[in-house]
């Protein structure tokens, strides 16, 4: 059972929720831009997991098969006094785990790489709680294994990770305050908002999954301050709304400083240093601008109403569409998916381009209408159907739309050009 699978429906109740409550109270916590790019980062960490994550199973698989200490039955994981406590012993085992695995994604620059994603967002709401990333499935699975190797059942440890992050959804707000003796304890929302801060005082504070205990035993609690408001982000800021650069920006930046630097040492070492330390030669040559959370001006690209319409309408498309990509993996597999999910993330980067004003995104956009989305239809689905119909219903209705925001003046006086 995929408990995040049936989680996502009330993720996204909580998230129109929030909504509609800071549209209420005009409490500027929600831009479109920024929620639209993190459901995109989101959508692309689901969609491209369908071909990642049996990698980690993989792994964790062969260590409890040839390596496990203890034989835990799963019929012992019952309803019983002592099943409950396994249960219990398993979610606290998997959020310690966890704690070690989000403090070296902040301390390792190679693991902050993938973890980056989702502190890139300049706000703070519940969809940020979705941005997640697409390469964690790369080295993260390495911090679960002595759990695997105790002997705890794989499909219980699916369940309790599930558990750990759905608990984390709630947590991604500004609505709700101190919550007293629960801030001591548990991870709750005051303690997480400091956790993404960039703030010099804030700064790589508060990795608890569940509980915050964790961080106070370990000396990486930090308290959130009155006299000091979180600023929101990364200090290297992503200024982009395109899902894919946004998993690959501190790639790239670790590629070119590897490449750049003459000694080997350095070279290994900006992979697998300290999360920020550069060679002094290439710091030298090619220095990094970082962002001053005193003087933070949001990344916000100015596009015309028109467009936003555009692109809101587009980005319900692409809901409707991961969800029907969800039910299909779930009843015919992976290779079921493949021209979807290909279809959903050339919509989700042309949405990236259009929420950036970029002057080459509405030729971008009619390419992926007029050629991208017929090749697709037309290798998903034989003989011709409804399916059809409704795809070039749908594209002529974009080509209107990208006709009526072409010939909108306020879209050409004010669209970002770089």
């Amino acid at each position: 059972m995929d408990l995040i699978a049936y989680a996502v429906p009330f993720f996204l109740l909580l998230l129109l929720i929030e909504l509609a409550v800071d549209f209420v109270k005009k409490a500027g916590r929600y831009r479109l831009n920024d929620a639209v790019n993190s459901l995109s980062a989101g959508m692309l960490n689901s969609t491209t997991g369908y071909f990642t994550k049996f990698l980690p199973l993989l792994a964790w698989g062969f260590v409890f098969e040839n390596f496990a200490i203890l034989d835990l039955p799963l019929s012992a994981f019952d309803l019983s006094v002592s099943g409950i406590a396994l249960w219990i012993t398993a979610l606290l085992a998997w959020d310690f785990c966890y704690y070690w695995f989000h403090r070296y994604s902040h301390e390792i620059s190679v693991l902050w790489a993938a973890h980056a994603v989702h502190h890139q967002s300049e706000e703070y709401n519940l969809s940020t709680a979705l941005r997640q990333t697409s390469t964690g499935f790369l080295l993260g699975w390495i911090f679960y294994l002595p759990l695997f190797l105790i002997g705890f059942p794989i499909e219980v440890l699916l369940v309790v990770n599930a558990i750990n992050l759905i608990y984390q959804f709630w947590v991604h707000t500004q609505f709700v305050g101190r919550l007293g003796a629960l801030d001591f304890i548990l991870v709750t929302p005051s303690n997480h908002r400091v956790h993404h801060a960039q703030n010099k005082i804030y700064i790589d504070r508060n990795y608890g999954g569940m509980l915050i205990l964790w961080d106070r035993m370990f000396g990486t609690f930090q308290d959130e301050l009155a006299e000091e408001p979180v600023v929101y982000g990364v200090r290297k800021a992503l200024h982009s709304w395109n899902p894919f650069f946004a998993n690959l920006q501190v790639y790239a930046l670790l590629w070119k400083d590897a490449l750049h630097t003459r000694r080997w040492s350095d070279k290994f070492r900006t992979w697998f240093g300290r999360t920020g330390w550069r060679p002094a030669d290439v710091a030298r040559q090619y220095p990094v601008e970082l962002t001053d959370p005193a003087a933070l001006d949001k990344f916000d690209p100015q596009i015309s109403r028109a467009t936003r319409n555009y692109v809101l309408l587009q980005f319900a498309v692409c809901t409707a569409l991961i969800l029907w990509i969800g039910v299909r993996f779930a009843q015919q597999g992976a290779a079921a998916v493949v021209v979807p999910c290909v279809q959903l993330w050339a919509t989700l980067y042309t949405v990236g381009l259009l929420n950036e004003g970029k002057r080459y995104a509405r030729l971008f956009e009619l390419i992926r209408v007029m050629l991208i989305l017929p090749l697709g239809v037309a290798l998903l689905v034989s003989p011709p159907g409804w399916l059809y119909t409704a795809a070039a219903a749908y594209a002529v209705a974009s080509i209107i739309g990208l006709i009526f925001i072409s010939k909108n003046k306020e879209q050409e006086a004010i669209l970002n050009v770089e």
